[in-house]
């Protein structure tokens, strides 16, 4: 099929740009857990209200105000176990989860340690990221836009034409669900750290140009 053939409604020139920035991280967001089982319910609550108050104590210790600490309440539930072909009731798992924000990144990893001491059973992600984000995110979708700007003119010298007026403008989904379209965000690896060099957030456009 002809290059004629494949443009089946002619109407300008169409093109892509994408751009990436990154920063060094400032902020980590750690998930963790905290669940015992015991025998009784009223057990369970009490060995897990103990070990709460341990790491609420833990954190303020590492300088982590309580404005950045998001709990759930209790969770309750009972907790069975699969052994020789039978369901063995083991009483009652009692959990407590928490986000906790943090700027000192160069404790994180004391600050794991010492979460575990102090009765954290699970450290679900660490998650490292930027504050300033949203600016982030606005840089590279400007230099996605300049970078597809830029393609079309030369596109366009090489035609012997001149760029028109902009008739479409459309985000393109970088495949990450997580975040909001537009922008997804990955990590440079810092050697012999918890903490990556560089958060990384990237964008990328769809343009359309008439031909003036």
């Amino acid at each position: 099929m002809s290059p004629k053939q494949m443009i089946a409604q002619p109407w300008g020139i169409s093109v892509s740009g994408a751009a990436s920035v990154k920063r060094a991280p400032d902020m980590v967001r750690v998930k963790l857990r905290v669940s015992r089982v015991e025998p009784e319910p009223q057990a369970a609550f009490e060995a897990v209200d103990e070990k709460v108050r341990a790491v609420r104590e833990v954190l303020r210790g590492h300088g982590v105000p309580d404005s950045a600490v998001d709990g759930s309440r209790l969770d309750l539930k009972s907790a069975w176990e699969w052994g020789d072909g039978e369901q063995r009731f083991l009483g009652y798992r009692c959990s407590a989860s928490f986000s906790v924000s943090t700027t000192n990144l160069d404790s994180v990893q004391m600050l794991l340690v010492d979460l575990v001491r102090a009765g954290a059973s699970e450290i679900d992600s660490v998650e490292f990221d930027v504050s300033a984000k949203t600016q982030l995110r606005d840089e590279a979708r400007a230099q996605a836009v300049e970078a597809a700007r830029a393609k079309a003119a030369a596109y366009a010298a090489s035609a012997g034409v001149q760029v028109g007026p902009l008739l479409h403008l459309e985000d393109v989904d970088l495949d990450a669900p997580e975040l909001e379209r537009g922008g997804s965000v990955s990590f440079d690896a810092a050697e012999g750290s918890l903490a990556p060099g560089h958060v990384v957030v990237s964008a990328a456009v769809i343009m359309g140009f008439a031909i003036a």
